[in-house]
C-alpha cells in the first residue's frame, strides 16, 4: 500500500503553543520522511485543567501525559507527543517510546533578573521543587512562590524586582530568547530528566507506526535521556524529591535533595564503557545520591 493510501497518522498533543509547536515539527518530519498525512488530536491533560494547585501536589511527573497516552491506548490517536521530561521513568504498559528528538538547550534560565542582580530576599516565581531547591543552595535569602500555567501566562508573572526560572528549550521553540535575562549553568543548576528533548510513544506492537517514527529519533540524544531515566528509575518511582540529571558527553550531572532537612547532593559520574556498563553507572549514581542524602 502507497504512502498516499494509507490513513493519516494521528498525533495526540495538549494544546499549548509550546506543545503543538513540538507536534507540529514531529509531523512535519515524519510527512517528510514518509509520505503519510499527520493530523493533530488535541487533548486536555489533569495538569493543564489544575492551574490552581501546585504541581507536586496533583502527582508531579505525569500530570500532562497521562490523558495524551490513553489517546493512544485507546486507538483515539497513533503516536502521542510530549516533552521528555514530563514522563515518569516507567514506559506506560501498552506503549513503547519510539523516538527522542534532537534536544535543544537544556539549561534553566532566569527572567526578570540575573541571579547576581536580584536584591536580598527576593522574589523567584517556579512551580519546580527541584529549581527551588537548586537556587536555595546558593540564594538561601530568595523567597519562593508557585508558578503556573502555559508560556505567555507565566511570562506575565514576574514579580516585582524577582524573577521567573523556565527551560530555555521552550523559550526556544517559541522564538522568546530574547526575554532571557541568565541561562544558568548546568554544573550547579542540573536539569530535569528529559530536559529540552520531545518523545514520541505508540503503541508497543504498532511497527508502521514505530518505523514511521524512529525518522525523528536522535541517538545521541536517546543515549542521553535513556541514561537520564535510568538513575530516575533507580531512585523509585514513588521518590517524590527535588530531582536531576543531565548528561553532557560522557557525564551524568545529578542532584537529588530533601527540602525537609535543606540538605542537596550535586555529583558528576563518569560515564565509560558499553551503553549496558554505562546504564549501570547511572543506576549506581542513584544510590550513591541517597546514601550520601541520607
Amino acid at each position: 500500500m502507497s504512502s498516499a493510501t494509507l490513513p493519516p497518522l494521528r498525533i495526540a498533543t495538549r494544546g499549548s503553543r509550546q506543545a503543538l509547536a513540538q507536534a507540529n515539527i514531529v509531523a512535519a518530519a515524519i510527512g517528510d520522511t514518509t509520505g503519510r498525512a499527520v493530523e493533530l488530536v488535541l487533548i486536555e491533560t489533569t495538569g493543564d485543567v489544575r492551574t490552581d494547585v501546585p504541581l507536586h501536589s496533583i502527582g508531579g511527573q505525569g500530570v500532562f501525559v497521562k490523558e495524551v497516552q490513553r489517546a493512544v491506548l485507546d486507538e483515539r490517536a497513533d503516536i502521542a507527543v510530549h516533552s521528555a521530561k514530563d514522563l515518569t521513568s516507567d514506559v506506560a504498559d501498552g506503549l513503547a517510546i519510539g523516538a527522542f528528538t534532537e534536544r535543544r538547550d537544556p539549561r534553566d534560565v532566569l527572567i526578570g533578573s540575573t541571579l547576581a542582580e536580584l536584591p536580598l530576599g527576593a522574589t523567584v516565581a517556579s512551580g519546580s521543587v527541584r529549581r527551588r531547591a537548586q537556587l536555595s543552595a546558593v540564594r538561601p535569602d530568595l523567597e519562593f512562590v508557585e508558578l503556573r500555567g502555559n508560556i505567555d501566562t507565566r511570562l506575565s508573572k514576574i514579580p516585582d524586582g524577582g524573577a521567573i526560572v523556565m527551560a530555555l528549550a521552550a523559550l526556544q521553540i517559541l522564538e522568546l530568547t530574547d526575554r532571557v535575562d541568565e541561562a544558568l549553568p548546568i554544573e550547579r543548576f542540573v536539569p530535569a530528566i528529559g530536559q529540552g528533548c520531545v518523545a514520541v510513544e505508540c503503541r508497543a506492537r504498532d511497527e508502521a507506526t514505530l518505523d514511521a517514527v524512529a525518522a525523528v529519533d536522535h541517538a545521541e540524544t536517546r543515549r542521553q535521556v535513556e541514561l537520564e531515566r535510568a538513575f530516575l528509575a533507580e531512585l523509585g518511582s514513588g521518590c517524590s524529591l527535588p530531582v536531576g540529571g543531565h548528561v553532557v558527553a560522557d557525564d551524568l550531572h545529578v542532584f537529588l535533595a530533601d527540602p525537609e532537612t535543606n540538605r542537596s547532593v550535586r555529583d558528576v559520574v563518569a560515564l565509560s564503557g558499553s551503553m549496558p556498563e554505562q546504564l549501570d553507572a547511572a543506576r549506581q549514581a542513584a544510590h550513591n545520591a541517597q546514601q550520601r542524602l541520607g
